[in-house]
């Protein structure tokens, strides 16, 4: 069986990057500025571009919402960006609104009344 994190890892994760980059791009950012200011390689925001790696899940308005604000926040070269922070709290939305739930429903079997993330 699979755990939670296994799920964030594998699609989670890769989802966000990939929308975070997406509304880079589409604010006019160059691959090479998106890769500097998310410290990812020039490789890995042009497979992101072509849908190669992370596009496999459509985000609920409110998670879109708290994406479009951080790239807003990259995009002014906000140096008190912490990366890492945000992306764990959008993480954490998907927890709570059972996204990673469903997915961890869809890549493994897991008993119907898991409540794991919850639990957590």
């Amino acid at each position: 069986m699979k755990a939670p994190c296994e799920i964030i890892i594998w699609y989670i994760l890769p989802s966000i990057r990939s929308e975070l980059v997406k509304k880079l791009i589409e604010c006019g950012m160059s691959q090479k500025e998106v890769s500097e200011r998310l410290v990812i390689t020039e490789a890995t925001v042009s497979q992101y571009v072509n849908k190669k790696r992370g596009s496999k899940i459509e985000f609920k308005q409110d998670t879109t919402s708290a994406i479009e604000t951080l790239a807003e926040d990259v995009i002014k070269g906000d140096n008190n960006v912490n990366l890492t922070y945000r992306i764990c709290e959008i993480c954490m939305m998907l927890k709570k609104d059972k996204t990673v739930c469903e997915l961890h429903k869809d890549h493994d079997l897991v008993p119907a009344a898991c409540e794991a993330c919850f639990e957590l």
